[in-house]
């Protein structure tokens, strides 16, 4: 079934055109027929607009040969749906609120983007609008990381903007990420007779308690402070309630501020555990660099201007990290509360929505 482009009276509507994305089920791995909306629906009334489609991620970019080029990304897809959607409109202690999956993460700053796509045929600079897949799953899955490795050409800007939730006020770059596993090995044995095996688990006691007296620091990059994070998320170990277990490990996931490379991070960990045990063996399992602000580029400045308020820091990693790789400066830009992002209350103030919408295409406009 061809898939029906959203009509123009509901573009012009940003707040009802986030609840028909919404409406929209595309957790990460459906986002199929989200993408064939928003493709029909550029193919119908942006022909100012070349086209191209990655699998289920859609670039539509302006050439009008501007001096400067902006790419704005977004992605599509969500954590699983649980009892709340359809989306639903109230007033929240006189606050007029759209609730339901998706609202914060993040088809606000979707739908900002597809009306803008649409409605903006003469912007200041050239535009590169980017709504991508895969962005809540493994980072290998990533859309916008698959368009980095495959076709790096369509993503080449002088500035980025990501419409990640930021309650509506710019964020620079993004803290790192790094998940690690420290694991412990012994000797098994039947727990009746435990002097004759060495406990695995046991031997986990000392960095757990390493783990629960760090303190976590707060690094100033280029005027932002960024708030670091270092904690135990899992545990694993055991064979059966009658055996001394002779392996166990600890997942454990640091939030790094972006003064610090993937190297640098990783060491850190290992720094903390060495004079603990030796024999402790550490594993990274997943790493993501951070992201600068980026906000000393003339063009950052130009927007944070534009739209107004304080920068802040994102504290989250976010795809601005992609384009901080590849060279481009990205800040963080868009509707909603990031603490309620993947909640069964997500929800987002109507009025947040609309006010990037006006800061986007103020800017975008040359007003």
């Amino acid at each position: 079934m061809t898939a029906q482009p959203f009509a123009p009276d509901l573009l012009a509507d940003v707040v009802a055109l986030t609840a028909a994305l919404c409406d929209i089920p595309s957790v990460s791995g459906d986002e199929r027929a989200i993408a064939d909306a928003v493709e029909a629906t550029l193919r119908a009334h942006a022909p100012h607009l070349e086209l191209v489609r990655d699998g289920d991620a859609i670039v539509a970019r302006t050439n009008l040969g501007r001096a400067e080029r902006v790419v704005i990304a977004g992605h599509l897809d969500t954590v699983p749906v649980n009892a709340n959607l359809p989306t639903r409109r109230s007033d929240d202690d006189g606050v007029d609120t759209l609730w339901g999956r998706g609202t914060v993460d993040m088809k606000g700053g979707c739908a900002v983007m597809l009306a803008l796509a649409v409605q903006l045929t003469e912007p200041v600079c050239d535009l590169t609008w980017v709504w991508y897949d895969h962005e809540e799953v493994a980072s290998e899955l990533n859309g916008l990381g698959r368009l980095a490795r495959t076709r790096p050409e369509m993503l080449e800007a002088d500035f980025a903007i990501l419409g990640e939730p930021s309650n509506g006020v710019v964020e620079g770059g993004c803290n790192g990420t790094l998940r690690l596993e420290l694991r412990t090995t012994g000797r098994r044995a039947h727990s009746a007779r435990a002097w004759m095996g060495v406990n695995a688990i046991h031997a986990l006691a000392p960095v757990l308690e390493r783990l629960a007296a760090y303190e976590p620091a707060t690094v100033t990059v280029d005027g932002l402070d960024y708030r670091e994070g270092l904690n135990a998320v899992a545990i694993d170990g055991g064979v059966a309630g009658n055996v001394i277990p002779d392996a166990a490990s600890v997942t454990v996931n640091y939030r790094f501020a972006p003064d610090k490379s993937l190297a640098e991070a990783e060491q850190h960990v290992r720094d903390l555990v060495a004079n603990l045990d030796p024999a402790i063996e550490v594993v990274v399992t997943d790493a993501a660099a951070g992201a600068r602000p980026g906000l000393d580029a003339p063009l950052a400045q130009r927007f944070v201007r534009a739209v107004g308020g304080t920068p802040a820091p994102k504290y989250g990693w976010t795809d601005v990290a992609r384009f901080s790789e590849l060279g481009i400066p990205a800040v963080n830009y868009g509707p909603g509360d990031p603490s309620l992002a993947h909640t069964d209350d997500e929800r987002v103030p109507v009025e947040q929505i609309v006010a990037v919408e006006r800061g986007l295409r103020a800017w975008l406009a040359g007003a």
